[in-house]
């Protein structure tokens, strides 16, 4: 973000401004509400790349996934080849 400010005039429900007062202060209000804004519009981003590549992954163009412990199996894999390679520099 861009680190200038701006006023926003917001309008909420006043049980929910006397709920972040009595958890947080009237003095940290606005950086409590611009955090929760940060998180809920990552969160809202996220969900419209989910939405957008849903889809896109096939099983079928990933075999070694496939079957009861096929990530299992690829993971162990690769955890394997690290620990060989850490293995031969530190020999």
């Amino acid at each position: 973000m861009s680190g200038v400010k701006a006023r926003a005039h917001v309008i909420m429900d006043e049980d929910i401004v006397k709920e972040i007062d009595r958890l947080v202060g009237k003095k940290k209000r606005s950086s409590f509400i611009s955090e929760a804004t940060k998180k809920e519009l990552k969160r809202l981003k996220q969900l419209s790349l989910i939405k957008k590549f849903k889809g896109v992954w096939k099983d079928e163009d990933h075999p070694e996934l496939s079957g009861k412990e096929g990530t299992y199996k690829w993971v162990r894999k690769l955890r394997d080849e690290d620990e060989k390679v850490l293995r031969k520099k530190l020999a």
